[in-house]
């Protein structure tokens, strides 16, 4: 299923732009600060629609983004038309030369783990910086997700994202959880740039359409679960969007 679900958004790829929320400028900052150096090339993994993207670039970072995904690519041309793009997983890319920066936002799940740090290794110069971010909003009421969670049991037990749940006995979470273990990088960091985010119940709805978890149901099913949540909302929804950074360099 979680191969599945890794393959399901490229028919949502407008609705995916129009309704996932952008990244903070924050999470840039971040990113600079610890470099400690100026970055001068990146590579984005998992890029999808250049939501990430276009935020690195507005500040003055040179992107290149890969995507697997064709329909996620030929919407990331129109929304961020200067960035060079490469069509393919991390498995998959072509050799390119070793970057400053590897960023990856909300994606690396997707990954195969079996090598996923040796290509990751092996696309950073020394001193090169690793950076994943990502969360997935929530609803901030918690008699509101009880009720929505009711709402969809028919069609839909659990839309958790898909992915590793590791903690490490000194708090980290994965991908930290690997970094550390690995020789090849070091400096291994966890930060938490928190969010708080008001959306118009329909938007919200917008945004589920985009969930892996619901693109995989059948047309009818994603009619209907999405409009049983439609209707036990309110007309704006509160949320809890945190965002997890994890960073680490290249030895």
């Amino acid at each position: 299923m979680t191969n599945e679900r890794s393959q399901s958004f490229g028919v949502a790829a407008a609705a995916y732009e129009r309704y996932r929320p952008e990244y903070p400028a924050e999470v840039v900052q971040l990113v600079r600060e610890y470099a400690g150096r100026p970055i001068e090339s990146s590579l984005e993994l998992g890029a999808g629609t250049g939501k990430a993207t276009r935020v690195f670039v507005r500040q003055g970072i040179p992107v290149t983004a890969s995507e697997p995904d064709s329909g996620m690519v030929a919407q990331l041309q129109q929304s961020v038309p200067d960035v060079p793009t490469i069509t393919a997983t991390l498995e998959a890319l072509p050799r390119v030369e070793p970057v400053d920066l590897v960023f990856v936002a909300a994606a690396l799940h997707w990954t195969d783990p079996v090598g996923r740090w040796d290509r990751v290794a092996d696309l950073l110069v020394p001193g090169g910086v690793f950076a994943n971010f990502g969360g997935a909003p929530e609803l901030a009421d918690a008699g509101l997700a009880a009720a929505v969670a009711a709402a969809q049991r028919p069609w839909l037990v659990d839309d958790s994202p898909a992915g590793p749940v590791e903690l490490s006995d000194d708090g980290l979470h994965w991908p930290a959880t690997e970094l550390v273990a690995d020789r090849r990088f070091t400096d291994v960091r966890e930060l938490v740039v928190e969010q708080r985010l008001t959306l118009r119940a329909a938007d919200w709805i917008g945004y589920l359409s985009t969930v892996s978890a619901y693109l995989v149901l059948s047309d009818e099913d994603r009619v209907a679960v999405l409009a049983a949540i439609r209707d036990v909302l309110p007309e704006t929804v509160e949320l809890l969007a945190d965002l997890t950074v994890h960073l680490a360099r290249r030895v």
